[in-house]
């Protein structure tokens, strides 16, 4: 009898520990498809980084009913085929509730209408900012399920004309990536520029990845332009930089949000960007810019102004906070629950540990929460869209410095009025 009971007690000892160990080792996962190689590789990289930041920062607050929130990374070399088919291993293989990515909106918009749309599995770019993405929401054909952490091109082409021609560019030339991205930039660009009387004396497309731009640079240099519209990534970006400048072009740019790079700058040569002038999504600044801006850097060893590291922390708070709401892992809970994460009449929530502990208490009572990130509260409206200020900015001695900011309503007034 002593016997039996002893070997009882130990079993129940080992199940236990066994019980013990399986909660230690719960887990969720998102899946990630991310651009970490390629011509936007600098932009996913960052991406990465920020949502297993933000993971980090939950699941040391307690995690998401006690498991932790991992990712399963793929990089989609930022190419859309190989993007869908590492997304569709993800949802039909991996079963992950969520996909966070990808950045750049030619690797967003297949994974949305092969796989994500689909499937019902909620979508979340951290910088895809392509209008085609609000075009399908509005058409029926993303199942409601995408949301993104950037504002449409349909309002940075807006901001960026206004720009040039505050900064005195009366004749431009443009030099665009030839994918969905730079066609809608330069199209909702060009539209406002020229209602607010600019002159668009060349638009050139190019095809991404070539050794050189030589023929598309001297396209764009006819007409006598007083600077260079370039739309592009930092690799491609700065050879065409180099082109133009090597070619005797005016040494005055007007860039895309995506053009914030140090890389690029480094590449093409601070003394030659002296009037270098761009646009970004802006941030309206809160405890959670703070904190990302001190510990970015010491997580990642990237520096927190890469672009799309501070939308994409949001991207991954936002998606952690929504999985907790939903109380499950089911892709419809989830889909509702994001707009739960940024109710605005919900207790306001900022970025760490500290503060997301609180949030999961709240959620566990019941009571709505408002997070607000690193670039500022946002909502989403019905098609995953949020509206928010823009950042104008120049390089300044190599670096990035800010010039000022369009508030939401500047931009809205001036889209209304050039309407």
């Amino acid at each position: 009898m002593t016997k039996t009971i002893l070997q009882l007690t130990t079993a129940l000892a080992l199940v236990t520990m066994a019980g013990a160990a399986q909660a230690a080792d719960c887990k969720i996962t998102v899946g990630l498809v991310m651009e970490l190689t390629g011509p936007a590789g600098e932009y996913g990289q960052a991406g990465a980084k920020s949502v297993e930041m933000a993971f980090r920062d939950i699941n040391g607050a307690g995690g998401v009913r006690g498991c932790d929130l991992v990712t399963d990374t793929r990089d989609s070399q930022s190419q859309g085929n190989i993007a869908v088919d590492a997304a569709t291993q993800l949802v039909q293989v991996k079963k992950v509730p969520v996909i966070i990515g990808g950045i750049i909106s030619s690797v967003s918009i297949p994974i949305l209408t092969s796989v994500t749309a689909p499937a019902k599995i909620v979508q979340v770019s951290p910088a895809s900012s392509s209008p085609t993405l609000t075009a399908l929401g509005r058409d029926g054909k993303t199942n409601g399920i995408f949301f993104r952490t950037i504002t449409s091109d349909a309002l940075q082409g807006v901001a960026a004309a206004k720009y040039a021609i505050d900064k005195g560019f009366k004749k431009l030339s443009i030099i665009h990536v030839n994918n969905d991205f730079g066609v809608n930039m330069v199209a909702e660009f060009s539209r406002a520029y020229k209602a607010l009387g600019g002159t668009i004396v060349s638009d050139t497309p190019y095809n991404e990845k070539q050794s050189s731009y030589a023929s598309e640079v001297t396209a764009a240099m006819a007409g006598e332009p007083d600077g260079l519209y370039l739309v592009s990534t930092p690799v491609d970006g700065a050879t065409v930089a180099r082109t133009w400048i090597s070619q005797g072009g005016v040494q005055k740019f007007l860039l895309n949000d995506g053009m914030n790079s140090p890389d690029f700058i480094e590449s093409v040569g601070a003394d030659y960007l002296r009037e270098a002038y761009g646009t970004s999504s802006g941030t309206s600044p809160t405890a959670s810019t703070e904190y990302f801006t001190k510990n970015y850097k010491e997580f990642s060893g990237i520096e927190p102004t890469n672009p799309a590291a501070d939308r994409s922390y949001d991207a991954g708070a936002i998606v952690g906070l929504a999985i907790a709401i939903a109380g499950s892992e089911d892709p419809a809970k989830i889909k509702d629950a994001m707009y739960k994460a940024v109710d605005p009449a919900g207790t306001p929530i900022f970025a760490g540990k500290e503060e997301f502990a609180k949030a999961l208490g709240l959620i566990k009572d019941g009571k709505p929460i408002r997070y607000e990130g690193v670039i500022g509260p946002v909502a989403f409206d019905k098609y995953g869209d949020i509206t928010g200020p823009f950042r104008l900015w120049k390089i300044v001695d190599g670096k990035v410095a800010t010039d000022g900011e369009m508030t939401t309503d500047d931009v809205n007034a001036l889209q209304a009025k050039l309407q």
